[in-house]
């Protein structure tokens, strides 16, 4: 039986101050939870209704009952599993950084936006995504819920973009988002280097567009006559992954 002060740890986990605090972040779901059972991340708590499937697993699965999950899932509709996971203290990699394609995130609002760029990330095979610190907080609930279980295989750091730019080889590509920039479609692009991706509403900053070597735009094909301003920075970021790695595999 989960007791009051379990419970009461458990929901602060909604609040950063509390995950950086304790370390700890929650997911949810059979599928997610599943996820990191079979992946390299330390399992605190791990919590699920009598009879859920879940992977064989050294962490001891706690049976309780539906109420007592519904008193501390983050979800409209309570799931049968839920774990509580430690925070993973990673160092960033500059040797692989200056050797691969990589993602920049300047000011990412929105969890849900967040969650799902982590998603692509695994899909698109790009293993880092960097972070400026005003960048939403991947360990939340609703971004953790976002990347489908990618938040195991994709490293998300948080760092001051001008002392990660000024550790970066300097001769490595810097690509940033910009509507007058050269189409995406036309340009040259090469399969290592950096990807910045701005603010929903603002853009990239002026601080990290000072890094851009090279500028980008998704051209818009709206034959209406009052074309759409611009797109979901998720939408645009699957766009922009994909035309990188069309170009390095086909």
């Amino acid at each position: 039986m989960l007791g009051k002060a379990k419970i009461k740890q458990i929901k602060s986990l909604e609040y950063k101050k509390f995950r950086d605090e304790l370390g700890l972040f929650v997911a949810e779901g059979e599928k997610l939870t599943g996820e990191i059972l079979q992946s390299n991340l330390e399992i605190d708590s791990l919590f699920c209704l009598s009879g859920s499937i879940l992977p064989n697993h050294n962490a001891i699965a706690e049976i309780i009952s539906e109420n007592e999950m519904k008193r501390i899932s983050f979800l409209k509709t309570p799931s049968v599993a839920f774990v509580t996971v430690k925070i993973p203290n990673k160092k960033i990699d500059f040797k692989q950084i200056n050797s691969s394609l990589n993602i920049v995130l300047d000011n990412i609002q929105d969890p849900g936006n967040l969650g799902t760029i982590i998603r692509l990330c695994d899909w698109f095979g790009i293993r880092n995504i960097i972070c400026s610190h005003k960048t939403a907080d991947c360990f939340s609930p609703k971004a953790v819920q976002a990347t489908m279980g990618a938040i195991c295989r994709v490293n998300v750091f948080y760092v001051e973009l001008n002392d990660f730019f000024n550790d970066v080889d300097k001769n490595t590509a810097v690509y940033g988002t910009f509507l007058e920039g050269e189409n995406i479609y036309k340009a040259k692009l090469l399969p290592q280097g950096l990807i910045i991706m701005g603010n929903e509403g603002k853009g990239i900053s002026p601080e990290a567009a000072k890094y851009v070597t090279q500028k980008l735009c998704i051209p818009c094909f709206s034959e209406n006559e009052i074309k759409p301003e611009s797109i979901n920075v998720s939408a645009a970021t699957a766009i922009v992954c994909s035309e990188f790695k069309r170009r390095t595999f086909l």
